[in-house]
């Protein structure tokens, strides 16, 4: 298998995703600016998202990809099809429970993740409402989280990649057409959530079927958790499950402070957010989904040395697209928020107030990135303690930087604290592979930082220097024009980064890499 072609058809399924959700974002933000009411969707979306990655694609991916690749690899195609059937078995009927006791306990969960809500009781039942509605979401999540992994396994990449499109194409219909038939519009948005996981389930299913993987769920949920291979997953959720919940912990932590700070301080992040999100997913989503399995394969093969090689070529694509991404979110986060946001009820103040976490999400951006590297080296040979450990030290070190940053720099200081407590995830988890002896780095990365280090300083001039000719706050009355002069910087910083590259040495050739 070709890993820089699958890289690329993955990120472009992936780059599909982040603009229909930049669409969508846009939409949003057009509908309903940044206020009390958006601050309740993104409050209550949190919550099922918080459970997803929980029991879908963090915690469960994580122990599930590694052991199905095991069976495949050295059992066959009859066993791991069993090991499916039993594994939906148990996440079904366990999520069905988890759904209906956090509809019921709705108010409670609100109120803890959102304590400065309860001085705004329209607010908070508003909050309390969307969270009942988007609750089950988390059931259809984990079913596609399962399918990804199976589909994944048997390197079928495209389906799950495109899956997410699905739920923005949900959330734009939603802003577009169901929002103006409604009191209040922003319920549309929790009803979209609710369609689109439907419809991200939906469309595994064909795939699923053509490799003859489709599981089968029972009613025999004892006989299920009594397997053998469900029971190790199990034992690997546990750990992966603290792993996982410990970043959103702290990021639960960030939406409380949050709350309590300025009205649209929970809309401003989650703005920003997004557009960080969209170099995230491009590089960290894509690369991680595909060293996973291979790692993995590489493990239950006893190939160190292809094990190493997989680490080293993701660190090196991701330093060499990921850094440059990091230098135009902190150089131009003004052209980026008002290129997409700046519309009906965004105003230039959520401009500003959105730009300012854009930049300190850029600090931390390669920091985010190189984690969803490293932390599958950890997990393919199914040690998910130690990332676990490393994440606990994190989450303390964020929550003491929110002490500093917060009162300096208000919501920009919560995302700052998320981007170096990242980059500080980073740096441990390389330093633990590298005394293991799990990962050996490979010739020439000295050189290699001296030549991206030279086109990183050229793009950061010729970002700054091109986009300081345009007013893009002034052009909200000329959005095409405003569309193409961020067509025209992003064209400039193109040429200059990798016209740069391309004159010190680097060809694409040198980061194709075929894996057994």
């Amino acid at each position: 298998m070709n890993l820089l072609k699958t890289l690329l058809t993955i990120s472009g399924m992936t780059m599909l995703s982040r603009i229909t959700g930049l669409v969508r974002e846009l939409l949003i933000a057009r509908a309903f600016g940044a206020s009390g009411f958006t601050d309740a969707f993104f409050v209550a979306f949190r919550i099922p998202n918080l459970l997803r990655r929980l029991f879908a694609e963090g915690a469960f991916s994580q122990a599930f990809v590694p052991i199905l690749a095991e069976y495949v690899n050295q059992k066959g195609e009859k066993p791991a099809r069993e090991l499916v059937d039993k594994v939906a078995t148990a996440l079904v009927w366990i999520l069905v429970l988890v759904c209906v006791a956090g509809i019921v306990a709705a108010p409670v969960v609100v109120y803890l993740i959102a304590t400065g809500f309860g001085n705004n009781r329209d607010v908070f039942d508003l909050s309390v409402l969307m969270t009942r509605i988007m609750f089950p979401y988390i059931l259809f999540m984990s079913l596609v989280a399962l399918a990804g992994g199976v589909l994944n396994t048997w390197r079928e990449f495209r389906v799950p990649a495109f899956t997410p499109v699905l739920l923005n194409v949900s959330f734009i219909v939603a802003s577009l057409f169901v929002a103006p038939c409604l009191e209040q519009p922003v319920l549309a948005l929790a009803f979209a959530v609710f369609v689109g996981g439907l419809l991200q389930l939906g469309i595994q299913i064909p795939a699923l079927v053509k490799i003859g993987m489709l599981p089968r769920i029972s009613i025999h949920v004892v006989r299920a958790f009594q397997d053998a291979g469900v029971r190790r997953i199990i034992r690997q959720m546990i750990p992966a499950i603290f792993a996982v919940s410990v970043a959103q912990i702290s990021l639960m932590i960030n939406t409380n402070i949050a709350s309590r700070l300025a009205h649209g301080s929970v809309s401003w992040i989650s703005y920003a957010d997004r557009l960080m999100e969209f170099p995230n997913a491009l590089l960290g989503v894509a690369l991680g989904t595909i060293l996973l399995p291979s790692l993995s394969r590489a493990n239950a093969n006893n190939d160190e040395k292809e094990y190493s090689s997989l680490l080293d070529w993701g660190l090196r694509l991701t330093f060499l697209l990921a850094l440059p991404a990091s230098v135009m979110l902190m150089t131009l986060p003004v052209p980026f928020t008002a290129t997409l946001f700046h519309y009906g009820k965004f105003s230039a103040h959520d401009v500003v107030m959105t730009s300012h976490a854009l930049i300190a999400y850029g600090v931390g951006l390669i920091g985010l990135i190189v984690v969803r590297i490293l932390a599958p080296g950890f997990y393919a040979k199914q040690d998910i303690r130690t990332p676990v450990k490393i994440a606990v030290l994190v989450l303390v070190l964020t929550q003491l930087m929110n002490l500093v940053f917060v009162p300096i720099y208000d919501h920009a200081g919560l995302a700052l604290s998320i981007g170096i407590g990242a980059c500080g995830n980073a740096a441990i988890l390389y330093v633990m592979l590298r005394r293991r002896g799990i990962y050996r780095p490979q010739a020439g990365w000295r050189m290699f930082f001296l030549k991206v280090g030279v086109a990183l300083v050229l793009l950061a001039i010729a970002s700054m220097w091109v986009a300081s000719c345009f007013d893009w706050i002034g052009m909200q009355a000329h959005p095409l024009l405003r569309v193409g002069a961020m067509a025209l910087v992003m064209i400039v910083c193109g040429i200059v980064y990798f016209g740069t590259l391309f004159a010190l040495g680097f060809r694409l050739r040198d980061f194709r890499r075929i894996a057994s």
